[in-house]
């Protein structure tokens, strides 16, 4: 069973919070706010805009009640206590009561949720825990309830930007949000659990029908695991989780062959044929052949590496199930070893794979 909130072992900050007023700017532009979790990613471009965009982002099939719900289910399933935290105290503000959240907590059969409500809980359980990775039959299953195909795909595509934006959280040891946990159990956060319930109610009747998005399949599937962006096709995410790609294995920080042999690990850690095949196919234009790609997922080493890279394929595989503790113990060692810059990038590409290997449920 998933950890519930105050069992989360949790330590001190890994990475340190640095000011960039402008990026702080524009955040609380797009967001209305700055989280701990922004001020600790903003030194990368890449990293800081996806955590961005995975907050401010508003589905456009998937309903806001379970869009918070999966939120909250997949926080707890990952054991990160910033998101954890922030995702609880969002539905009590909401307006859930105590007694419906500790009821979600500990998996109980919910009366307060219908049967399709309760089937997404178990789909953002099973596809967090990975464990084994469901598969494009576990969407169907929630099309045969009554979802349409959209929502399906739009639901897992939320629950891998969970998954990421979980993992960052964990990596990087982020400070929870203990303001605004105060807040949501204050009398203003009672009051705002009132209101919200009907505010909800008004914006859903006055919502309009979701519009498809009109994307070049091609110009998707360009680029680093393309085939599985190109799945997005129609949901306003694909350009997100493109533009996310590209910039990753565009920058330098780390290198270029260490992020693709990441991939190829985590896709091998959760039996992703597509994940590993684009990771051999991004491998083979810097010189690798499948028995070069072979050795270094068996053997979590590969000698033309940067030597300071090296400790990187052995910590990834261990991003894809961990003990919080302790995978933020060998990330603190991890930082000792290669510096901020390269850890905070290491830590944003494990944090990708993990997402990118869940999503990729969307192809078979």
């Amino acid at each position: 069973m998933a950890l519930l909130l105050d069992q989360i072992e949790w330590g001190d900050p890994i990475l340190p919070a640095v000011d960039d007023p402008a990026w702080e700017a524009e955040a609380k532009r797009r967001v209305g706010r700055v989280g701990e979790i922004d001020r600790r990613v903003a030194p990368n471009p890449w990293i800081r805009e996806l955590c961005v965009a995975c907050v401010s982002y508003r589905p456009t099939h998937v309903p806001a009640r379970l869009f918070n719900i999966a939120g909250f289910v997949t926080a707890q399933e990952n054991a990160c206590r910033y998101c954890y935290g922030a995702n609880r105290a969002a539905l009590k503000v909401m307006g859930f009561s105590e007694a419906l959240i500790r009821q979600i907590e500990h998996d109980a059969a919910v009366a307060d949720l219908d049967a399709r409500e309760r089937a997404v809980i178990a789909f953002c359980r099973n596809l967090a825990r990975a464990k084994p990775r469901p598969s494009r039959a576990a969407l169907e299953q929630l099309v045969g309830l009554g979802y349409s195909k959209a929502t399906a795909n739009e639901l897992a595509l939320l629950i891998a930007s969970f998954c990421f934006y979980n993992r960052v959280g964990v990596l990087t040891a982020c400070p929870p949000e203990r303001a605004f946990e105060r807040f949501a159990n204050g009398p203003l956060g009672r009051v705002m659990g009132v209101v919200a319930p009907l505010t909800m109610s008004l914006t859903t009747l006055l919502r309009r029908p979701p519009r498809a998005v009109a994307d070049d399949a091609t110009a998707l599937a360009a680029g680093p695991f393309g085939e599985i962006v190109a799945s997005l096709a129609g949901l306003p995410a694909a350009r997100i989780v493109k533009v996310a790609l590209d910039g990753a294995f565009a920058s330098q920080v780390v290198s270029r062959p260490t992020k693709a042999l990441m991939f190829a690990i985590v896709g091998r850690a959760l039996d992703c044929r597509y994940t590993e095949a684009e990771s051999r196919a991004l491998l083979a234009a810097d010189g690798y052949d499948a028995a070069a790609v072979d050795a270094a997922v068996h053997t979590l080493a590969d000698s033309r590496l940067p030597p300071r890279e090296a400790a990187l394929l052995p910590w990834v595989r261990d991003t894809v199930h961990y003990q919080t503790a302790a995978i933020q113990a060998r990330t603190r060692a991890l930082l000792n070893d290669i510096g901020p810059a390269a850890t905070l990038e290491a830590i944003g590409v494990a944090a990708l794979a993990n997402g990118m290997v869940r999503l990729a449920m969307l192809l078979a």
